[in-house]
């Protein structure tokens, strides 16, 4: 049987030795080595959704792979492709990182320098329990989720353009078309998702930082299950606690909500944190929200720099959504596109406050009338990002989505334009 290997290992002179030894063994298929943690990542959903049989039997970690540390790194391919191998290789051979690593999910681990026989015995052990583990569960077990849940951020490029109410909302569409979604609160120091959805609970995001093993018991525990169906994951009440969220505790809370909810909708403020810098990382697709005017595209311009410069996101992989978006406006989304070097969305939020104010003063956002063209846009965006199902009993041209009197108006029209929007 021919065993597929995918490296993971960030130096290239490691990298180098390891595929020489790995060249080596019998029956081995190694693939090119990958140089970080986002590209591993990557690699495995994009196998995933092509195929669960076209994913590697074994992955290698190299312990100096960034910028996730390793032991995160191998926590995250376990929970979202459980049936992978995953080898450790490090210099550290102690009892200590050999029991976190096995913690963490590793099958394996393979000390430095590389021996030919101790790399072939764990890759060969690794290899037939993925396969042992395939084999039992059969290929439509349930553990075979491949890249696991959507998980979405959305950032505003500075405070009050409208971040938190495209989180909402793009919750509140994944739900609303059949999905099973949560909506997660990490703007740890003045998150108000709870105001806007009229929720007073005791438990919030903190009450997991200090949890190594989170359970789906622990995490139902922690989540408020709104009206809507959308399982909620709050900021402290208290700003000052959000300092105990820290980035691999943002990691841990991701993975788990992944596992478990189809959507994950995060709303991370506009101010970076180690948390929300994870979270923003592990992310399928981040949403930078800008208005059309100088200060917020000059913030705009200032965090996607911010991202690449700290290796959280590239340009090319975030989308930005233009909120209270005119026509008249000497500022147009072709134009924020170029200065920040991101991909913008189809769809513009046109600029009508009014339609939100008796929902935003009351704490009711979910209770928005359909017919808000501020509403469909934020809808319209979730169809163009994938987070929505196509109603089985909708209307040719309505697109109603179940649960819900409006439109998502996510098909596109000639020209460009949006049912739901504005126009690029």
């Amino acid at each position: 049987m021919t065993t597929r290997i995918l490296p993971a290992v960030g130096d290239a002179d490691a990298a180098r030795s390891v595929t020489t030894l790995l060249s080596q063994l019998p029956d081995a298929e190694p693939a090119a080595p990958v140089g970080d943690s986002t590209q591993l990542i990557d690699t495995l959903a994009r196998l995933a959704g092509e195929s669960i049989e076209e994913l590697p039997e074994v992955v290698l970690v190299h312990e100096r792979i960034g910028p996730v540390p390793a032991l995160e790194l191998i926590r995250e391919v376990s929970l979202r492709f459980p049936a992978v191998g995953v080898v450790l290789i490090t210099a550290d051979a102690s009892q200590t990182l050999f029991a976190a690593a096995m913690d963490a999910g590793a099958r394996g681990l393979v000390t430095l320098p590389l021996s030919y026989e101790e790399l072939a015995n764990r890759v060969q052990a690794a290899a037939q329990w993925s396969t042992g583990v395939r084999r039992h569960l059969g290929s439509g077990g349930d553990v075979f989720t491949g890249p696991g849940g959507t998980v979405v951020t959305v950032t505003g490029a500075k405070g009050g353009v409208g971040a938190t109410v495209t989180a909402v909302q793009l919750a509140l569409a994944a739900q609303a078309s059949g999905h099973t979604a949560a909506l997660v609160d990490l703007d740890l120091q003045t998150g108000d998702i709870a105001a806007y959805l009229d929720v007073q609970f005791r438990r919030s995001v903190v009450d997991l930082a200090a949890i190594t093993d989170i359970s789906p018991r622990v995490l139902s525990d922690a989540v408020f299950s709104h009206d809507t169906g959308l399982a909620l994951l709050l900021a402290p009440g208290e700003g000052e606690r959000g300092e105990e969220v820290s980035d691999r505790a943002a990691r841990q809370i991701v993975s788990a909500l992944r596992s478990r909810y189809e959507v994950v909708v995060i709303d991370c403020g506009s101010q970076m944190s180690g948390a929300n810098a994870a979270a923003i990382e592990m992310a399928d697709t981040a949403v930078l929200v800008t208005t059309p005017d100088v200060v917020a595209v000059r913030g705009a311009k200032r965090i996607v720099r911010m991202w690449d410069r700290l290796q959280i996101r590239k340009a090319e992989e975030t989308v930005t959504l233009v909120n209270r978006f005119n026509r008249n406006t000497e500022i147009q989304p072709a134009l924020i596109q170029r200065i920040t070097g991101t991909r913008m969305a189809g769809t513009a939020v046109p600029a009508n406050f009014k339609e939100l104010q008796g929902a935003v003063d009351s704490g009711r956002m979910h209770e928005l009338d359909p017919r808000s063209t501020v509403k469909q846009a934020l809808w319209a965006l979730a169809g163009e990002l994938g987070l929505v199902k196509p109603s089985q009993g909708a209307e040719p041209r309505g697109g109603m989505l179940r649960g819900d009197r409006g439109s998502i108006g996510g098909r596109k029209r000639k020209g460009g334009t949006t049912s739901g929007g504005g126009r690029q």
